[in-house]
């Protein structure tokens, strides 16, 4: 195989990180059916839209924005960029952004600190405001964060706010701590899910692999 390919998603168990911890954020898997009564096993299981690594759709904090199956697929394939971004301790500001060499339509992938651990951090690192703001001037077509949120502490969300209306996807639950800093080719796939805000993804990035058509 000529291509590195790097699994940045979350895996969904019981006992995984959720939201602030809420108990009613947590997965429930339950074996439905098991060798002792069937030749075959199946489960069940009761999954949060926001699990884990997912996307979010603009009826999340809009209420007259689209549901799942109104995001263009496309734009969550194609090439992304890592940014590392590891020393910003709080929120990521425009600053932070700036000298990153990001463009128009890139797919911007932010690498912080919370890749570092692996249950939730009430103090993780965000997208402040004037970083979303900055990164919706400048085209991008989606941002993604190793965080369960996009951003914290912000009244009113401005930062979803901003990247929605910007026409920016949102991916959220990243985890990039091995993945260096550069340029992937990505394949997000949220689930299939009609008339939500949020679908789980698994998200992949490919180095090394090289697409023609």
């Amino acid at each position: 195989m000529g291509y590195q390919v790097y699994d940045v998603s979350m895996s969904i168990h019981e006992g995984m990180p959720v939201y602030k911890n809420k108990p009613e954020k947590k997965p429930l898997i339950q074996v439905v059916q098991d060798f002792e009564t069937s030749p075959a096993r199946e489960s069940r299981i009761q999954l949060d839209v926001h699990t884990g690594t997912h996307v979010d759709s603009p009826l999340h904090m809009l209420p007259d924005g689209g549901t799942m199956e109104t995001l263009n697929i496309e734009k969550l394939t194609g090439t992304c960029r890592v940014l590392d971004l590891t020393e910003v301790k709080n929120g990521i500001t425009r600053s932070d952004l700036e000298g990153k060499g990001i463009e128009k339509g890139d797919f911007v992938l932010l690498k912080t600190r919370n890749s570092d651990s692996e249950s939730f951090d009430f103090e993780f690192v965000f997208l402040a405001e004037d970083g979303a703001s900055y990164l919706a001037s400048l085209g991008v077509r989606g941002v993604g964060i190793d965080a369960l949120g996009v951003e914290r502490s912000q009244p009113g969300h401005p930062t979803h706010k901003i990247l929605f209306k910007a026409g920016v996807l949102i991916l959220e639950g990243l985890r990039l701590k091995e993945v260096p800093e550069g340029e992937y080719f990505m394949v997000a796939a949220p689930i299939k899910l009609k008339d939500t805000e949020a679908a789980p993804a698994r998200v992949l990035l490919f180095k090394g692999l090289s697409v023609t058509g």
